[in-house]
């Protein structure tokens, strides 16, 4: 297995009450990662993706574009250490 790598990533624009999150849980899922992701009280949604490398940066592409009725206009990535994240939620 390849090194387990932590993203955090902010997207902003209009990603909240378009399925973000529920989206991003499934494909976070169908790729195997852990994390969670949440609305924010800023207007934007927050995420962490643990995984393979490559496995992480699919997850972060589809950020930049989201469910259908989403416009990203921004995702901001910081790359931390991992902490065996377990499962994927969705925070609310």
């Amino acid at each position: 297995m390849d090194k387990v790598v932590r993203a955090h990533v902010i997207a902003s624009g209009r990603v909240q009450g378009v399925f973000f999150r529920a989206d991003a849980r499934q494909k976070a899922v169908s790729l195997g990662l852990d994390g969670w992701v949440r609305n924010v009280p800023d207007g934007t949604v927050e995420a962490v993706f643990e995984g393979e490398r490559e496995r992480v940066e699919r997850a972060i592409e589809w950020c930049r574009h989201g469910p259908k009725w989403a416009r990203v206009s921004e995702v901001k990535i910081t790359w931390e250490d991992p902490i065996a994240e377990d499962g994927f939620r969705v925070i609310v």
